[in-house]
This record gives structure tokens, C-alpha cells and sequence, in this order.
């Protein structure tokens, strides 16, 4: 691991602060030239060093490559970004592939050292500010728990590093279990949460709520599949033929006891958090349901959302005094927008969604979208969840007024994702497709692309060539809600789990469930899969769940034909218009930049060769040589 003697050497000769990483967003002082004494005496400056550990959340899943595109919520559109050495199953020691859309193991424990010296420094520091302190070191204990969380999640059982290492000091050291590393994250957060309860809060740091609701998390977490042994090695040869399953796994143990654990700190989080529009006992409309979403995935923020939802955030990447601006956006903030909207719009097409997502949305009546059902086939867009509106951009739908070279393709400002008839026996090309005048390039090759986390507001300048400033929800209040169904499902407490999953529909506009057994889960798994979509959850699911084959089962897109009705004269410019065109959906296999495999080794990420090379206890994970 990145421990090595040089590492150490260069840190401790450059000062007690070293630099944040390269994604720094904290406007702080130079820290790398104040000194360890002046740093502990002094209020602010020990504020900014723990500012600086915050530093390493970096944008959280704003990054321009998303998670979201290694699993089967979405496709990346350019090639050669090394998404198909992870898709493809290529991964190993010696070649990680993408490196951004995750943190790494260095970087991770990097930032955990930092934390690390704020723990040991902060008991003994000088400034005359108790509660501060205690608030200091109560954020520093979640962001040592936070980071280990990541570690764990990505790799089970890792080295535990509690305090700093000096020179001469050997720094080899061997994987704690799975089991003590879920143990050691726990009991950070439980000192951090009584650190920080009473304390001020402010948006983007951490409260005591925060740390209960990753503990809620890890606990749900470390009550899954792919970490009981006795299932996961039913599940896969690969994980049976592991020598050293502690490391990844419980051998064993009360199943039972670790769900319990689980449903108690997700409710603990329940009874005092709130979430947003989570007390309604029928339905909204439709046109609500949409609203509603969109609000929620502004965190408040846009100006054409409702403030309120910012309630449901309970820790987030922010935008504050606290914040710089990100580099070469004039408006600071994160440009997502930019990064995945349509080329129409000079946007990029980063992270498009892909077609078996699409088809996971269910229909407004809460039945199953089938494209074996004529209806369904024939217009696959209309009376679907209202979360499909907020989330996707479709071949018709309405978006923001075209920038000023493109409003005369486009007039109505509707998404051109497909091939129309031009009534000459030719072919226009979709404004947004691949094939399109306006920066091809960029255009997106599953015919859909994000509308989630774009403000929607259609002042923005240039149509989202500034950046905006919604926040990325680490943690919001739903994610717990679905963690505590999860749970009572485990738990057999079904009418509990029906109660919080309807609450949940009845924001958006979707009936009430009644399902039992097996398929409460699967509508569970779906529910989960469908409103905390593009938010990081779906990598981790569907390991912990073990259904990797979903995962890695390729990518679906759309192929879209209108072709005039008899006797119809074509609009010009083109415009969706059904009573003018019949339209055709094919779905159509998708191996452009990558021919997606699940094999069972990529239920963990491999430690890189050179962490192995430096550190000669650590043990690989299953399925990777070294």
C-alpha cells in the first residue's frame, strides 16, 4: 500500500499539511507553509486542516467519467478512457483501468493519514474553543470512517491505520479481516456522531445525523450476500476457492444479528431525520410525481425546483464561501451538464443511459414495461414512472431553448435522437444523434441521454457551458429509508418494508405495492435501482447482492425510424409529431467501445502491483494473480 518510506520522507519534509489533491475545492490558506504548533494553536487554521480532509472527497460522482457507465444504468461514449478494462473483465494488478470513476487506494489512504493526524493532534490542541474542537475531531472521526467505507467497499478486508507512521518505522502491514474492518468504521462513526450531537451544522460537513446514517450503511452492507460466507461461496466458485474468505467475507456468524443491527440504525436515522414529501398516503399526480424527482436530484437548488427537498440531504458535496471555483468554469460549481447533455446542445454525451435501464421503469399503472406488448412497443415513452421524465432525455422530448447556431434545426427544442423521413425518399438526421451536424463526436450512441443532476433552469448561460451548483448527495435521507426496507425485508417484516416503499412511490406519483416474499424483494431491488439512479449505489448493489451477471449482461440501445404517414406533408425544420410520422423502436446490441463479461473476480477490485510490491503482507483478492 502507499505507505513506503520515501512517501513518508516527502511528507514530513514538505510540513505537517501537505497540499489536498489535485481536485482541491477548499479556499483555504497555503498550509504546507504553517507549522504543526501554530496549526493546533489556533482555531481557524485547525477549521482549514480539516477542510483539507474534506478536500478528498473530490466531486463526488460528478466526475466526468461516472460510475454509472460500469454498470447497466450507462454506456460511456468515448473510447480509449479504460471503462472497458473493468466492463470487460481485463482488470487486474497491473492494469486497473479507468482510475477516475472511483477513488483509488492511495489516494484513499492518503487522505485517511490526514485524518489520522488530525485524531491524534486535536485532544491535545491549545485554541480556547472547546466545542470547536470537539466538532474538529467529531468531523474527522466520519471522514477516517468515510474513507475506510470506501476502501472496504471496493476491496473487503483492508489494512487498519489508526494513527501516523515516522520515519524508520516499518510499514508493511497485513489486510485486517472484513469483520474487524467493519468494526473498527462502526465505532468511528458511533465516537463521531457523540462528538457532533448538539453541534452546528452546515451543509456539506458532517452532523451526527451523518455519521448514523453511514452507519446505517455499512451495517446494511456488511448484512449482504456477497459478505456472508456461507452464501457467497454457494454463489461463486471463485469466492469458494478463496483460501483467506475473512478478509472479504463473515466465514459465518448470526446473519440474523447483522440485519437486526442494520434495520436498528437505519431507523434510529428515521425518527430524527426528515425527509422530503415522505408523509403522503395516496399518489400525486403524474406532473407532481416529476416535479417532485427533479427537486430532490437539485437538492433544492435550481431555481425552477422546489427549495424544500434540500431537507433530504444529509451529506452532500456543496457549494459554499468555503468552496472555490472549479477550474475553467466561470460560475463554479460542477458541470455535469456539459459533460453528459446532448451534442445539440454542445454538450459531451458522457454517461448515457442504456436501454435495459430504460426498460426498468415500470408503467404508471406499477405493471412491468414489456416490448413483447404492442402498446408498450409502439410508444415506449408515454405513461411511465414519472422518475423516467426527471432522469432521461428521449427521442421527443422537450429540453431548454437551443443555443443560437442550432435554434434553426430546432425551433420547439425537443431531444433528436432518431432518423426521420424527409419526404424525398431521404433520411434527417437526429440534431443529438452521432450522425448529426453539430459536433458528432459528441453525440450519444445509446439515443438517450441524462437529464438527472442537470439544472434545468433555462437561464443558465449557454446552455450549460457554465457550471452549475447542485450538490452530489453522498447520503440522502431516501437512500436510509431504502436501507431500512431492505432490512425489515431481510427481517420478514414485510408490512413495514410495503409502508416505507409506498411512501416513497406516492411522492412520484406511483400506486402502492402489495407484493410479499420473493417478489417484494425484486420490486425492492427495482424501486432502489430506480430512484437512486446515477447516484452510486448500483456498482455496490449489485456486488453485495451478487448479481453481477445483471450487471455485465452488455448494452441495449435504441434504434428510432419515423416515416410519414400516407399523405402527410414532413415538417420543416423536423419536429416530433405523432400524428404526422409513425414511429419504430428496434432495440439494438451495442459493442462499440465495449463487449461487457461479468466474471466473479469483479465482485472486488484487485490491489494494485505496486502497493502489493511495496507492501509484502498484503493478500490479493480472489481471482486476480499478483
Amino acid at each position: 500500500m502507499n505507505l513506503n518510506k520515501s512517501f513518508y520522507l516527502l511528507i514530513l519534509l514538505a510540513a505537517i499539511l501537505p497540499l489536498s489533491c489535485d481536485q482541491d475545492f477548499l479556499n483555504t490558506e497555503p498550509l504546507d507553509k504553517i507549522s504543526s504548533e501554530a496549526t493546533w494553536a489556533d482555531g481557524p487554521l485547525s477549521e482549514a486542516f480539516i477542510f483539507n480532509v474534506y478536500s478528498y472527497l473530490g466531486y463526488g460522482g460528478f466526475e466526468e467519467e461516472g460510475l454509472a457507465a460500469v454498470t447497466d444504468e450507462a454506456m460511456f461514449t468515448h473510447a480509449g478512457r479504460g471503462i472497458d478494462v473493468i466492463t470487460e473483465g481485463s482488470i487486474s494488478p497491473s492494469n486497473l483501468g479507468n482510475q477516475r470513476v472511483h477513488p483509488q487506494w492511495g489516494e484513499l489512504y492518503l487522505a485517511i493519514r490526514q485524518a489520522n493526524i488530525a485524531i491524534e493532534r486535536l485532544p491535545t490542541s491549545t485554541f480556547d474553543n472547546d466545542e470547536l474542537r470537539d466538532r474538529l475531531l467529531g468531523e474527522a472521526y466520519f471522514l477516517r470512517a468515510y474513507y475506510y467505507h470506501n476502501l472496504v467497499r471496493m476491496y473487503g478486508g483492508v489494512p487498519i491505520i489508526d494513527r501516523t507512521y515516522g520515519l524508520g518505522e516499518d510499514y508493511s502491514i497485513a489486510r485486517n479481516t472484513y469483520e474487524e474492518c467493519v468494526n473498527f468504521i462502526i465505532s468511528d462513526l458511533d465516537q463521531s456522531a457523540r462528538l457532533l450531537e448538539g453541534k452546528p451544522e452546515t451543509p456539506g460537513r458532517a452532523s451526527a445525523l451523518t455519521a448514523k446514517a453511514l452507519k446505517a450503511r455499512q451495517l446494511l452492507y456488511a448484512a449482504s450476500d456477497l459478505h456472508h460466507g456461507p452464501t457467497a461461496t454457494a454463489n461463486s466458485s471463485v469466492l469458494a476457492g478463496y483460501s483467506d474468505l475473512s478478509l472479504v467475507a463473515y466465514p459465518g456468524g448470526d446473519r440474523n444479528a447483522r440485519w437486526q443491527a442494520a434495520q436498528n440504525a437505519a431507523k434510529e436515522v428515521l425518527d430524527e431525520g426528515m425527509g422530503y414529501k415522505l408523509d403522503l398516503t395516496a399518489p400525486v399526480s403524474a406532473q407532481e410525481g416529476t416535479d417532485n424527482y427533479i427537486a430532490l436530484s437539485a437538492g433544492g437548488e435550481s431555481a425552477v425546483a422546489d427549495a424544500a427537498a434540500a431537507v433530504e440531504l444529509i451529506f452532500q458535496r456543496t457549494h459554499t464561501a468555503l468552496y472555490t471555483q472549479e477550474n475553467n468554469w466561470p460560475l463554479g460549481g460542477i458541470n455535469w451538464g456539459i459533460n453528459n447533455g446532448p451534442n445539440g446542445y454542445h454538450n459531451w454525451a458522457g454517461n448515457t443511459p442504456i436501454q435495459q435501464l430504460v426498460d426498468d421503469y415500470e408503467m404508471m399503472d406499477g405493471s412491468t414495461f414489456d416490448w413483447s406488448n404492442p402498446t408498450h412497443a409502439a410508444d415506449p415513452y408515454a405513461n411511465r414512472d414519472p422518475r423516467f421524465y426527471a432522469t432521461i432525455m428521449y427521442d421527443g422530448a422537450t429540453w431548454k431553448p437551443r443555443p443560437s447556431d442550432v435554434a434553426g434545426l430546432d425551433p420547439v427544442d425537443q431531444i433528436q435522437t432518431g432518423y426521420y423521413d424527409d419526404g424525398n425518399g431521404g433520411t434527417i438526421n437526429g440534431v443529438d444523434t452521432r450522425e448529426s451536424s453539430i459536433e458528432n463526436w459528441n453525440g450519444s450512441r445509446t439515443h438517450y441521454y441524462v437529464r438527472k443532476f442537470i439544472d434545468p433552469n433555462p437561464a443558465l448561460p449557454d446552455n450549460q457551458s457554465a457550471a452549475q451548483t447542485i450538490p452530489w448527495p453522498f447520503i440522502r435521507y431516501t437512500e436510509v429509508v431504502l436501507n431500512y426496507v431492505e432490512a425489515s425485508i431481510e427481517l420478514g417484516d414485510e408490512a413495514e418494508a410495503r409502508d416505507w416503499l409506498n411512501r416513497i412511490r406516492y411522492r412520484v406519483g406511483m400506486p402502492a405495492i402489495d407484493d410479499t416474499g420473493d417478489a417484494l424483494r425484486e420490486r425492492y431491488r427495482n424501486e432502489r435501482r430506480i430512484e437512486l439512479v446515477y447516484e452510486e449505489h448500483r456498482y455496490y448493489d449489485g456486488r453485495r447482492w451478487m448479481i453481477g451477471e445483471e450487471l455485465g449482461r452488455g448494452i441495449q440501445t435504441i434504434d428510432i425510424r419515423a416515416s410519414l404517414k400516407p399523405g402527410a406533408t414532413p415538417h420543416v425544420p423536423y419536429r416530433h409529431d405523432k400524428s404526422v410520422y409513425d414511429y419504430t423502436y428496434t432495440v439494438v446490441e451495442n459493442t462499440e467501445n465495449e463487449t461487457r463479461v461479468w466474471l466473479d473476480k469483479l465482485y472486488f477490485r484487485p490491489i494494485d502491483r505496486g502497493e502489493m510490491q511495496r507492501n509484502e503482507l498484503l493478500v490479493q483478492n480472489p481471482g486476480y494473480a499478483n
